[in-house]
């Protein structure tokens, strides 16, 4: 077992742009950035959506490999289809498994794709969105029930739901309390607050400078909770982002263009579709997938992509697989900055302004991810300060997403059983350290 332990806080949607420009806004993470090692750019993956980029943060892999090629599943029928809550789905070996499987003890707070998991006290990121459900119901299912109804006890009274910034309060203040009194080998801790903040006011607005204010007085919260533990001495940090977000005016509805091609057929009055589809849009904000049945004229599919405003690129099915995306996708569509995509059907029109009333109701956004990492000035970012770490340290060279979980691996000495697309980060663990 290793001596030192590790702290994991995803920051949901920081980009290098806020450790940069921001950084006097957020004095303790400043201080952490300034003590440890910066690695100033990393490179996200495609698409860069949360659960499929956390998924790849602990795993090391892409999502062709891992298999979250997406939040949420293809369920054309529900406005709110499912997400990709369920361990069950990774298809890759995970950080928190081989820290289980090494008989360390185990921590996560609404980490994505972890419910269901063996995670020893765990409080999984979940939500009803079944009327015949509860969010207490779906939570103790997917969790540790006897840890959640502990926490839930104590702290509960700090959420409101799942809205922003209370979930982060509560969240913050379960993690406290564990870390000071579980005092795990490996924590995994997903703060949302910014990345809220931003979908409904914008990337560089008053309120998402006000979350990002709040989150380095969390930071200082769980930092402080490991020095009362008495081992901060011996616990590696680690504070990164997922991706960035690019601010929105214009929504694409490309399973409109679908349906006048009778590729697909709508419920009347209702944004949602039937499930025996030819052709379909499954929306990553920034990209959307598109997926098509055998004996479906591919050519015609692009010569309307390609022919529709907001459309920035077309990949290939093969292109896709290459960048680490669904290899099951016909096609992968970027948009335009600007534009995003919904999978939606009866509207106005294929392509739409966003009504500024709207914003904060369902898919509709200020700013949104989900772009290819290729977009300029859209790198995210990472912090690593502790015993192992090395000091006053800035790393300029461009990292990936998938180096992180390798480089987590080595800080706790594991080792993932097959061979990982990312590989430990040079410069930032000591030399001689494992």
């Amino acid at each position: 077992m290793p001596q030192n332990k590790l702290v994991v806080i995803s920051l949901d949607s920081m980009g290098f742009n806020d450790l940069d420009q921001w950084a006097d806004l957020a004095p303790h993470l400043k201080k952490l950035r300034d003590q440890g090692t910066w690695v100033k750019h990393v490179r996200g993956i495609f698409p860069t959506l949360t659960y499929p980029s956390h998924t790849s943060i602990i795993t090391g892999q892409y999502p062709a490999v891992h298999g979250i090629v997406n939040n949420t599943k293809l369920q054309p029928q529900l406005l709110s289809p499912d997400w990709y809550w369920y361990r069950r789905d990774v298809k890759a070996a995970t950080l928190y498994d081989l820290a289980n499987q090494a008989g360390m003890t185990t921590a996560a707070f609404l980490w994505p794709v972890t419910a269901g998991s063996k995670i020893t006290y765990n409080i999984s990121e979940i939500f009803p969105n079944r009327i015949w459900t509860n969010q207490v119901l779906v939570s103790l299912k997917a969790s540790s029930p006897w840890f959640l109804l502990q926490m839930n006890h104590r702290y509960g009274h700090l959420r409101h739901g799942i809205k922003q910034p209370w979930l982060d309060d509560f969240v913050t203040a379960c993690a406290v309390d564990t870390l000071k009194n579980k005092k795990p080998d490996l924590t995994l801790i997903h703060l949302v607050d910014m990345d809220s903040m931003r979908h409904r006011f914008g990337v560089r607005s008053t309120d998402a400078r006000a979350a990002w204010q709040r989150l380095d007085r969390r930071i200082a919260k769980l930092v402080q909770a490991t020095k009362e533990a008495g081992t901060y001495d011996h616990t590696n940090f680690v504070f990164l982002g997922d991706h960035y977000q690019i601010n929105v005016h214009k929504m694409i509805h490309l399973n409109m263009l679908f349906e006048h091609q009778g590729w697909l057929r709508s419920y009347p009055d209702k944004p949602t579709y039937h499930k025996d589809w030819q052709v379909t849009a499954k929306t990553c904000d920034g990209e959307t997938y598109v997926y098509a049945r055998d004996g479906v004229d591919l050519a015609k599919v692009r010569q309307l992509l390609e022919g529709t405003e907001g459309v920035a690129h077309i990949y290939s099915q093969k292109e896709a697989a290459k960048l680490g995306a669904d290899p099951h996708c016909a096609f992968l569509v970027e948009a335009e900055r600007g534009y995003y995509f919904t999978d939606e059907v009866n509207r106005p029109a294929v392509v739409e302004s966003v009504d500024p009333t709207s914003l904060g109701t369902h898919d509709r956004y200020h700013g949104v991810h989900g772009y290819g990492p290729n977009q300029p000035n859209y790198y995210t970012t990472a912090v690593f300060v502790g015993p192992d770490v090395n000091q006053g340290r800035v790393i300029d060279e461009e990292a990936h997403l998938v180096d992180e979980g390798p480089t987590f691996a080595k800080l706790l000495g594991l080792h993932y059983p097959q061979p990982t697309a990312g590989h430990p980060i040079a410069g930032v663990v000591k030399e001689g350290e494992s």
